[in-house]
């Protein structure tokens, strides 16, 4: 079984019934099988930020939301991470590829890539890192984490994880 068809399973056996995702290479896999899911509920964003108004508009409509997104858009994300989603204890579990590592072949991606983790530590949000494909067996406790205390996560999924560039 694919990583990206498990990543998906987690999503449904945790109740995840709303995703947007702003589109991405390295995460293509996961959302084509997004796509094909009945359960799940997915409209593409432009921006990160606009994914996580949709997401807290679900949440607050009775849904489950997640996004799915590049690091390199964090930095668009920081207002509306902190006013909205933490400031109203909403859940969000974001999924996101970890551009700008060793081996990235754009070379603008690598200075997001530098700034990523202290952000997100910055907002006092819990991060995972998942470098290989074994990593993705917490996914589904990760989700639990973020619906249970009601607040947002970062999985980032790094090249290696996604086997290359």
């Amino acid at each position: 079984m694919s990583v990206s068809k498990r990543m998906v399973d987690d999503l449904v056996a945790n109740g995840v019934d709303f995703v947007t995702t702003v589109p991405c290479k390295q995460l293509a896999g996961v959302i084509d099988e997004i796509e094909k899911r009945d359960e799940i509920y997915h409209i593409p964003s432009n921006k990160e930020d606009e994914g996580m108004g949709l997401c807290a508009g679900a949440f607050m409509g009775g849904k489950r939301p997640t996004i799915i997104m590049q690091n390199t858009a964090l930095g668009v994300t920081i207002n509306t991470l902190a006013t909205l989603i933490q400031f109203y204890r909403m859940p969000l579990p974001m999924l996101i590829s970890y551009r700008g590592e060793l081996g990235e072949p754009v070379a603008c991606q690598v200075e997001m890539a530098v700034h990523t983790k202290a952000l997100l530590s910055q907002l006092h949000i819990p991060t995972y890192h998942f470098h290989k494909e074994e990593d993705a067996d917490e996914f589904g406790a990760i989700l639990n984490h973020s619906f249970m205390c009601n607040k947002p996560v970062a999985v980032l999924a790094d090249a290696g994880f996604w086997k290359g560039y």
